[in-house]
């Protein structure tokens, strides 16, 4: 498939980052852990009121899924190359996400709730900028109706690739089934993310009901040990766990489930077609380093723009460490220019 409008599609939680380097007192305070994403609970509410009070916070257009669809949009340089699909509510931050991902060049078809506030994610960095802590009310991304997705069929019938993060089975695993088959039926090619420990933990069922479509999963280190833990695998090692996860049950023509795992500073492991393979990453420096939050939405970004162009996977991996690298060094996952890639 080549780079054309309309190619690649996008569903998620479109999210206003709330992000600001905290303490540990802070994350204690919240109960919260270094690099791990958690949906906010009661006791997280009053946080987003009090980062804006104690800390310099910066305001971003993200989610998971919009983050890697901006950074696929940039790399690509063709207006509405990529769309996006996610519920706001009809409030300012909506429309500073609306307005961002536009600017970005991305066709945005959201689903406007009238009675939610649009979702807020606190993003908070410790560690010498070296950990982020991802704290996600969902708010009005919650409220995602299949009935859009209806709606706006047309949209899923001209995209050849999909791409869901693994936080969106909390919100419409109906909406991710109707893709998921959508994609099977017509020999498309269908891309989901682990996204965090906790939905391989809470949300199994709905993620192994989409796992027979799966043409490429994406997840990291501490993402594959746990989902590894839930399904029995008896084993820590990421390399078997990588290979297991992509001899998981396939749908009818499907033909073989590529494996992604990052490990941060550690080799990139990729099972294609049963076999394993390491891609070293390209160290930068500690210094360099601005803010970790959003670097593995960068690498799937770049990745996908080389997959869906059916590049060898060693430039699918070198692009995606490509844009993983550029985010890292910036805060939030803001791109500017065009790539030099």
């Amino acid at each position: 498939m080549s780079i054309r409008e309309g190619v690649l599609l996008g569903m998620g939680n479109p999210l206003l980052d709330i992000s600001a380097v905290v303490n540990n007192d802070f994350l204690t305070k919240y109960g919260l852990k270094s690099n791990d994403a958690i949906l906010a609970g009661d006791q997280h509410k009053p946080m987003y009121h009090e980062m804006v009070e104690l800390y310099d916070v910066d305001y971003m257009a993200g989610g998971a899924t919009q983050n890697t669809i901006r950074v696929a949009q940039w790399m690509m340089q063709l207006p509405k190359a990529s769309s996006y699909i996610g519920c706001v509510g009809k409030d300012e931050f909506g429309n500073i996400l609306q307005q961002k991902a536009e600017e970005a060049g991305v066709a945005v078809k959201y689903l406007y709730s009238g009675d939610q506030d649009t979702g807020t994610c606190a993003v908070c960095i410790s560690n010498n900028n070296t950990a982020r802590s991802l704290v996600a009310n969902l708010a009005a991304a919650n409220h995602y109706k299949k009935e859009h997705l209806l709606e706006n069929w047309e949209t899923v019938e001209n995209a050849e690739i999909y791409y869901i993060s693994g936080f969106f089975l909390t919100v419409s695993p109906e909406a991710i089934m109707l893709v998921a088959k959508h994609a099977t039926e017509k020999n498309k090619c269908f891309t989901m993310n682990l996204s965090a420990p906790f939905i391989t933990q809470f949300f199994k069922g709905p993620l192994m009901d989409a796992m027979p479509h799966v043409d490429v999963l994406f997840g990291n280190e501490s993402e594959a040990l746990q989902f590894a833990k839930e399904q029995g695998f008896n084993t820590e090692d990421i390399k078997e766990i990588a290979i297991k996860i992509s001899n998981l049950p396939q749908a009818e023509n499907k033909k073989s489930r590529t494996v992604v795992i990052t490990q941060g500073k550690d080799p990139t492991l990729v099972v294609q077609d049963g076999k394993l393979t390491e891609y070293p990453v390209a160290l930068i420096k500690q210094e360099s380093i601005v803010d970790t939050n959003g670097a593995g939405d960068a690498f799937v970004g770049g990745f996908l723009v080389q997959y869906l162009q059916g590049k060898p996977m060693e430039e699918c991996i070198r692009c995606g460490q490509y844009t993983a690298k550029l985010i890292l060094q910036v805060s939030g996952v803001t791109l500017a220019g065009k790539p030099d890639y």
